[in-house]
């Protein structure tokens, strides 16, 4: 087998391909240009879109080139593949605004320098598409009971399908066939939602060009106990840092359970396997691997000094050494509402540690509302651990909660803390 399909196996990305002999022996004669699809129907990505670009930058790695290739065009439907209900359609001006923001964030995480990765737009052949010349193009190449025998369509016909969605898996198919004949682009990789649109698109190159394409899937990656991995309190763990602080991102890998720490540290990180291996040893304190796995991620997302920062707060909150409390999360609240008796529900709320009062007032009814007095400095290991449950939602926080520098110490639930600074 090619070594970096070997690779790519070892760190548990393949699920599917259309035919790995095949595509070994290609591999085996040289660079093989392969590309990986994303549709910018976001202001940022998140972590489900991650998996197969670090599979990306593992290609690229072994020598062979990678195609970005951004969905202005089929954005302007939306892929149905892994969806109960049709995509809320976005102006076409904002789906530009996404993609521009989606194309940096892809840049800085694979790089487009050099001739190893290249960003492409399907726009660029879609938005002018004849749709008369299309279908007898293309469309004709394609059966519906063909298509609706694919999972994700099928999924979809218990929910409603519309004929505008319907079309997705042509253009899909279609963006194959452009970048082989623009770049010679002979692999189609993507999360395992997407394998009927790839094998479409393969079968479309074998009609049309006569050529041998293939298309190479990855598991959707879930925890340990079934939940869609990526997913939050705060809802989906994205890259913009506006939307998911480098410190709350720090925090979701360092928390991951016990079972997931092998698997996430193969996929989410470029240390050798034989490391990360080592970090999961029996024996082995997993606090360890799961501290080393939040710190690699977050460094190749946000920059080493944000991760070194995220390290620092975390220790800080949960008695580690070298912990630091200015690194922590921090809240500008006025030292005024504390002389007045700063209610809890309206503190934490406040603090941005909930999303309103309502689910503010649930925290503290539930035990999950804590408060202490925060030492000045660094945090020596179980200074944090001085903290008092409130279960009143009626509650009043006074300045003698505060240290001599004004500060306060909040936590929510088990894992989530934020500095209160005062003035």
């Amino acid at each position: 087998m090619n070594p970096a399909i070997e690779n790519l196996a070892a760190r548990g990305f393949v699920q599917q391909c259309t035919d790995v002999e095949g595509l070994s022996r290609l591999m085996d004669e040289g660079p093989v240009t392969f590309y990986e699809g994303t549709d910018p129907t976001g202001g940022s990505l998140h972590i489900g879109h991650m998996v197969p670009y670090f599979a990306f930058r593992h290609l690229r790695a072994a020598g062979h080139k990678g195609i970005a290739l951004l969905g202005g065009g089929t954005a302007r439907i939306g892929d149905p593949s892994g969806k109960t209900q049709t995509r809320k359609m976005l102006s076409y001006e904002q789906l530009d605004r996404n993609t521009q923001t989606i194309r940096a964030q892809l840049d800085a995480f694979v790089g487009f320098e050099g001739d190893g990765a290249r960003p492409v737009n399907n726009k660029d052949w879609l938005a002018d598409l004849n749709y008369i010349d299309f279908l007898r193009d293309i469309g004709s190449h394609f059966s519906v009971n063909r298509m609706l025998s694919f999972e994700s369509y099928k999924m979809r016909l218990e929910t409603g399908l519309s004929f505008v969605e319907f079309n997705y898996q042509l253009l899909q198919s279609y963006d194959f066939l452009e970048l082989y004949r623009r770049y010679g682009c002979r692999l189609q990789i993507g999360g395992d939602d997407q394998w009927g649109n790839i094998v479409a698109g393969a079968e479309l190159i074998r009609r049309v060009e006569g050529a041998e394409v293939f298309g190479l899937t990855f598991p959707l990656v879930t925890t340990a106990d079934g939940k869609k991995m990526g997913k939050t309190e705060q809802g989906a763990l994205f890259l913009d840092p506006a939307l998911t602080s480098p410190y709350d991102f720090f925090q979701y890998w360092r928390n991951v359970q016990d079972a997931d720490l092998r698997r996430f540290l193969l996929m989410f990180t470029f240390l050798p396997v034989e490391e990360c291996e080592q970090l999961c040893a029996p024996g082995k304190n997993p606090n360890e691997g799961k501290e080393r796995l939040a710190w690699e991620f977050t460094a190749l997302i946000h920059g080493k000094a944000e991760a070194d920062k995220a390290l620092a707060g975390a220790r800080a909150a949960f008695g580690g050494a070298g912990g630091d409390v200015s690194a922590m999360p921090q809240a500008r609240l006025k030292r005024s509402s504390f002389e007045a008796g700063y209610n809890v529900v309206d503190l934490f709320t406040d603090a941005a540690l909930v999303s309103s009062k309502n689910e503010g007032r649930r925290l503290v009814q539930q035990g999950g509302a804590f408060v202490g007095t925060l030492a000045a400095g660094p945090l020596d290991a179980g200074s944090a651990a001085s903290l008092t449950a409130l279960t009143d939602v009626g509650a009043r926080i006074g300045v003698e909660s505060l240290n001599d520098r004004g500060e306060l110490l909040l936590r929510a639930g088990k894992k989530r803390y934020c500095r209160v600074i005062t003035a």
